[in-house]
């Protein structure tokens, strides 16, 4: 670009959703890198301005992509609060979710986790360790496959949805998320085409 600016899309790394539009120049970029914070060049301020100075809702860099012709960056960051200066999620007055339910609910799941609030059917699933947690999945397995075979469809819906529940709870107590398994299933539906 002449000005030596060149536009810098923000994405949600976790849920996909476009944030913001700003400006880099070689010193944005580089303050970018070194900070692990979205910082952009202020063309209405002439200066670098990073992303939640006075908000507080700094975008954490995830990952910083040029691209085909190195005169566009897409920055893929973790929002920590709205990113509009409106207070909207992002610029487009759009709500930053993930696309898919489980997502926000695994989400939540993490959180009941980390906060334990009282009266949290979560965290009192945590609270009674893996073993519970594991029969859990076990117990609603089975009435899943009974629900199919009486061919209850609601009853079969309801069951799937308490599966689906426990089996994330689990995955968050081994460490880990729906996403790796989904990598697998891909990489599984890669090998037999």
């Amino acid at each position: 670009m002449p000005d030596g600016l060149i536009p810098a899309i923000v994405q949600d790394v976790r849920t996909g959703a476009v944030l913001m539009l700003g400006y880099m120049n070689a010193e944005a970029w580089a303050q970018t890198q070194q900070s692990g914070k979205v910082t952009f060049f202020s063309r209405s301020k002439q200066r670098l301005w990073t992303k939640g100075e006075t908000s507080n809702h700094f975008l954490l860099v995830r990952d910083l992509l040029l691209d085909c012709d190195n005169d566009a960056i897409l920055v893929k960051a973790e929002p920590q609060g709205p990113t509009c200066h409106t207070g909207a999620d992002t610029c487009w007055n759009e709500p930053n979710e993930h696309p898919s339910f489980l997502f926000d609910l695994e989400q939540l799941i993490h959180t009941r986790r980390e906060q334990a609030p009282e009266g949290s059917y979560t965290a009192k699933l945590f609270a009674s360790g893996t073993a519970k947690i594991a029969q859990k999945v076990g117990e609603e397995a089975v009435e899943t496959v009974i629900e199919a075979l009486q061919g209850d469809r609601e009853r079969l819906l309801n069951e799937s949805a308490d599966l689906l529940y426990h089996l994330l709870v689990l995955l968050a107590d081994q460490g880990t998320n729906l996403t790796a398994v989904e990598a697998i299933l891909r990489e599984r539906h890669g090998k037999k085409g």
